[in-house]
């Protein structure tokens, strides 16, 4: 195959890449920035035109790119993570600019880059590339949830195709012009500004379209992960670190905790705990290296977010414990997409807040005092993405444990994922598995070979 073009990137400008070349469009779009309002840079409108000459590229691409051995595969992508790495400041600060994270959370996307490894057999069963690969990703975790789609994709010998979502186009367009200079043409492309995905309902759209030509789907969509606290656990060290995980990235993400089931007889002390530790958390933007607490990401979730505030003030299903700001916002309250933190003291078990994915700072707090009863309030929603038991009884922990509805079960911790581990969701949560031996396999059809001596 011929060799890439090399070329610097620059971070001011931004393209659709098809078959390794930079491509406008008629139409651009500005967004807005997360912690300001103000625009950011021009982001091309793509057109079905791009998307059939990035498909045709991507076809034309894979024969020979099927074809090179796994080491050979193995080459380009190390020498792709090495061209990441070399531009990794700018794209955390890019990350920080488009996405309204504040420094620490914009540099964990790129902090988890690593190449999966696939072990080369000799047997009877085989694994051959599909083909074409589309990546369609939400804006929560641009680069890391996409990076989570190539990495298995390229080396099992499928092209693959970027498609990232409009609310946050930059890093993704950065990430592609970078492979560009890695790959050969029509293995790796982006584009831009089409349609999104990551909902329930918008996962169930895409399913329907991928069924109509029997297309390969593998889905990961929303969470609505619980945290059970046991009577014996530690009220101090797990209040900080469930504050940690309910609020990270400003609840903006798949596997943070959603829900808070605490024993009955820790449930005040907990609560007070949690609710002072949530309250020094300090807010702001990428600018500030000290800041925990980002902006709500984009204009659209942001007006949701009003009117389930107001649903919650409004209903009065339970006492709002939190609705506070983290220390040092200031004046930022005034500007951006900013939200406070907010803790709901035991809600019912039917109100939205408890049964759907708010995917923001709010986060309600249950008592519960029957394992039985818990888990099955616990498994009550739809969704079945991850959950986590924190218990000194590791024993006791597991036999709970055993009774959730999740593709990811933790005790003592939460958001632990390795590239090497499956990852999915249950019920509502998705279809199929990402990452590991089983993640690897999804890019590839079986085909077992019969011998006759």
């Amino acid at each position: 195959m011929s060799a890439a073009p090399e070329y610097e990137i620059p971070f001011a400008t931004f393209h659709n890449i098809i078959n390794n070349q930079l491509s406008d469009t008629e139409e651009s779009h500005r967004n807005l920035s997360p912690s300001t309002g103000e625009p950011l840079w021009l982001v091309p409108v793509s057109t079905q035109d791009d998307v059939d000459r990035a498909v045709t590229a991507a076809q034309a691409a894979f024969p020979s790119w099927s074809k090179l051995s796994y080491d050979e595969r193995a080459a380009y992508l190390n020498k792709f993570v090495a061209a990441v790495e070399a531009n990794k400041d700018e794209l955390t600060k890019l990350i920080g600019q488009e996405l309204g994270k504040t420094p620490q959370f914009a540099a964990y996307e790129l902090d988890h880059l690593q190449a999966n490894t696939v072990v080369q057999r000799t047997a009877i069963v085989r694994h051959i590339p599909l083909g074409v690969a589309v990546g369609i990703v939400p804006w929560n975790f641009p680069l890391g949830i996409g990076l989570g789609k190539l990495l298995p994709a390229l080396p099992t010998g499928n092209t693959f195709i970027w498609k990232p979502s409009p609310h946050a186009p930059y890093s993704t367009l950065k990430m592609a012009e970078i492979g560009a200079q890695v790959f050969p043409p029509g293995v790796f492309q982006a584009l831009s500004e089409t349609t999104s995905t990551g909902s329930v309902e918008t996962g169930g759209k895409v399913m329907a379209a991928c069924a109509a030509t029997l297309k390969r789907i593998t889905l990961e969509l929303g969470g609505n992960d619980a945290a059970i606290g046991c009577c014996d656990a530690d009220i101090e060290s797990v209040a900080a670190k469930l504050a940690f995980f309910s609020f990270m990235n400003s609840g903006q993400i798949c596997m943070a905790v959603k829900r808070i089931y605490v024993y009955e007889n820790i449930y005040d002390p907990f609560l007070a705990t949690i609710v002072a530790i949530t309250k020094q958390f300090k807010a702001g933007d990428y600018s500030d290296t000290d800041a925990f607490f980002g902006s709500i990401q984009n204009s659209v979730r942001y007006e949701k977010l009003q009117t389930l505030y107001s649903q919650i003030e409004a209903d009065r299903a339970a006492n709002v414990e939190g609705s506070f700001w983290g220390g040092g916002l200031g004046s930022k309250q005034g500007t951006g997409f900013h939200m406070p933190a907010t803790i709901i003291d035991n809600p019912p078990d039917d109100p939205s807040i408890v049964t759907d994915e708010p995917f923001c700072p709010i986060v309600p707090v249950l008592k519960w005092k029957d394992d039985n009863d818990m888990t099955k309030r616990a498994n009550a929603p739809s969704h079945g993405l991850g959950a986590s038991v924190w218990s000194k009884d590791v024993a006791r922990a597991r036999r709970i444990g055993d009774q959730l509805e999740a593709g990811s079960i933790w005790v003592d911790t939460h958001f632990e994922f390795s590239p090497n581990v499956p990852f999915g969701g249950h019920e509502q949560s998705g279809l199929g598995t990402e990452w590991g031996t089983e993640g690897l396999k999804g890019c590839c059809n079986t085909q077992a070979y019969w011998f006759k001596h």
